[in-house]
């Protein structure tokens, strides 16, 4: 019987592999476009003349367009399909990324109304991405091997910081800060054509055999990206509502708004705290942000392993997810401690531990491919996201103000480990058991 199933395993196609691999070059990609902005910050509001509140406008501009597009984003995965949709998306934030090299050539209010709206654009167009990744992991990956899927893609938000930002800061330092934007631009765009070619459905991938599609169908893989019938969407007001009084996604939801509060800390604010608070050279803050994105990377992909091992050993899946998160938050709260020490090596050793938690409690998407609803999972993600991304407008801009008002980060660091206390509550005492949810 053994030698039977070493050989039926020995048969069986990986293509999934490829597929999750896709989903963390995209991400990485994603990612790193929404940090150029942190990365040229310090020497474009030098340049445009902006103070710390005018700096928490321009860096929540992405996450205005972003939240706000993310129900139709995913009503638009639901409605016409996650491939190309996914790939629109990429091709279209990559060229709005581009084109923010522009802006250099322009000048006062003129630049900083066109790099707000390029921002405001960038969001928009990136606003599917996430939700199609839970969609294209629910529909390629078996429950247990889902959570470390979810947990390798996520992961990529750490691995874009410590691939492009050194690089980044070099450009930065010795061509300019518009050189950025244009580089990355050309990298998605080249990245958006080869994702035409690779990705597929499991049902009609031509590379997946047979082996492999029983074996993730038979672990509750869905098989099809685009859920039952994406033109079937009968009511996208009924299923929001559905969606809203459930009182388990629910506290998913305001989790995740809470847990991003760390990720755009760190996309936005991170380097100008280590420029403006401790003195680091542009360059230097960029190589010091390596180690804590490092920390995060690792502590993302051991998040997956360490739930996708407790599954495997026979706890529920409710265990298996929130043991993970919880321990996660509770250690990425290490970030107060930076208002406590001087040294600028324990603080970058504090930020690393405070992001290695945050890596290991990462795991919503995986959660919400366990939850959402198969007809609607486009949808469902869109909203996850839309509570999430929230964060990403209000985090810039209160910590603008905490900065503005007491001339340091001190407070601005004690709001950030308070999210992920608050994130704690919501998955102990909220969300209760997790379940994929049936809509009526």
């Amino acid at each position: 019987m053994s030698a039977g199933i070493a050989v039926s395993d020995a048969r069986r196609s990986r293509v999934r592999l490829g597929i999750v691999l896709m989903l963390f070059v995209a991400t990485t990609i994603n990612y790193a476009d929404r940090a150029t902005i942190s990365i040229a910050g310090p020497a474009l509001s030098k340049d445009l003349g902006l103070n710390a509140v005018q700096m928490g406008y321009v860096f929540s501009a992405f996450a205005w367009s972003y939240v706000l597009a993310q129900i139709p984003g995913g009503w638009l995965l639901d409605r016409y399909g996650t491939k190309w949709v996914y790939a629109a998306a990429i091709f279209l934030w990559s060229a709005f990324t581009l084109v923010q090299g522009a802006v250099g050539f322009f000048s006062g209010a003129t630049a900083v109304a066109l790099l707000f709206a390029l921002r405001l654009a960038v969001g928009l167009t990136e606003a599917p991405v996430f939700p199609a990744n839970a969609r294209i992991t629910a529909a390629w990956f078996p429950a247990k091997e889902r959570g470390m899927a979810s947990a390798f893609f996520n992961s990529a938000q750490y691995f874009a910081t410590v691939l492009f930002t050194p690089l980044m800061a070099w450009v930065v330092h010795h061509f300019g800060w518009h050189h950025v934007f244009t580089m990355m631009g050309a990298l998605g765009i080249a990245f958006a054509l080869l994702w035409t070619q690779v990705i597929h459905s499991p049902k009609d991938h031509p590379g997946m055999n047979q082996a492999e599609r029983e074996y993730i169908e038979k672990g509750g893989a869905l098989l099809d990206m685009d859920g039952q019938g994406s033109a079937k969407q009968a009511n996208v007001g009924r299923t929001l509502k559905q969606l809203l009084a459930n009182r388990m996604l629910l506290g998913i939801y305001i989790g995740q708004y809470c847990i991003t509060t760390l990720t755009y800390f760190f996309l936005t604010w991170f380097p100008v705290y280590l420029v403006k608070e401790r003195g680091l050279s542009i360059l230097q803050a960029g190589f010091a942000a390596v180690l804590p994105a490092l920390c995060g990377f690792i502590g993302g992909i051991l998040g997956g392993v360490i739930s996708d091992m407790l599954l495997r050993r026979g706890y529920t899946l409710t265990a298996a997810r929130k043991i993970p998160i919880v321990g996660g938050m509770l250690l990425s709260m290490s970030i107060i401690g930076c208002n406590y020490v001087q040294a600028d090596a324990v603080v970058v050793g504090l930020m690393a531990l405070a992001f290695f938690g945050k890596g290991i409690g990462a795991l919503g998407w995986a959660v919400v491919s366990d939850t959402s609803p198969r007809e609607s999972g486009g949808l469902s993600g869109g909203l996850f996201n839309t509570f999430g991304n929230t964060a990403g407008i209000t985090t810039p801009i209160a910590i603008g103000y905490i900065v503005q008002t007491t001339g340091s980060f001190n407070g601005a660091l004690v709001f950030v480990g308070l999210n992920a206390l608050v994130a704690c509550f919501c998955y102990l005492v909220v969300v209760g058991e997790i379940r994929r949810v049936e809509l009526r």
